[in-house]
């Protein structure tokens, strides 16, 4: 396993693909270098998720990956998530040395992600949004969103892929 920690270094151990990733809206000015830095950072396990899965397996590519990403990155910002209880996030901070760099409120951030999310799945369009937000942001295995769909076996990879074409072309990923 790779030393390096940096945000998008993928590293594997043990059949994992472990990637550290910033918490949103926390960065801190890096003493000697040229930007700010994350404040937080967590590891992630990419191959939990379905999308993860299918590109360690190469099934999908690196881009598909991404596109993938970039949307259920938005519906959880966006909080679209059904909550089963009270919410307990921390208060608002101030604007001081350690305020968000994009100037935007939590609340307007989730607004922002919202439409992002609402524009994403309408360039989806109807026939390739289920599949997309049952596997991408709802985290279901192929076979239980093709099963749910009525689709027959592993015909959902193939209309994923189509999806995710579509979600890399419309965040505009090379």
């Amino acid at each position: 396993m790779a030393n390096d920690k940096s945000s998008g270094d993928v590293r594997s151990a043990a059949g994992r693909l472990l990637v550290e990733r910033a918490i949103d809206g926390d960065t801190v000015a890096a003493h000697g270098s040229r930007g700010a830095r994350p404040a937080r950072s967590v590891t992630v396990n990419l191959a939990e998720s379905p999308l993860g899965w299918l590109l360690a397996r190469g099934l999908i590519d690196q881009r598909q990956f991404d596109a993938g990403e970039k949307l259920r990155a938005d519906w959880e910002r966006a909080n679209l998530a059904p909550s089963i209880t009270m919410r307990w996030d921390a208060g608002p901070r101030s604007g001081g040395f350690r305020g968000s760099g994009d100037h935007l409120e939590p609340t307007e951030r989730q607004a922002a992600a919202r439409q992002r999310f609402d524009a994403a799945i309408t360039a989806l369009g109807r026939d390739l949004n289920d599949i997309a937000w049952r596997v991408i942001c709802s985290g279901e295995a192929m076979p239980v969103a093709e099963k749910a769909l009525g689709w027959p076996v592993r015909s959902g990879r193939l209309v994923l892929r189509m999806a995710l074409d579509r979600l890399a072309d419309f965040y505009r990923l090379r």
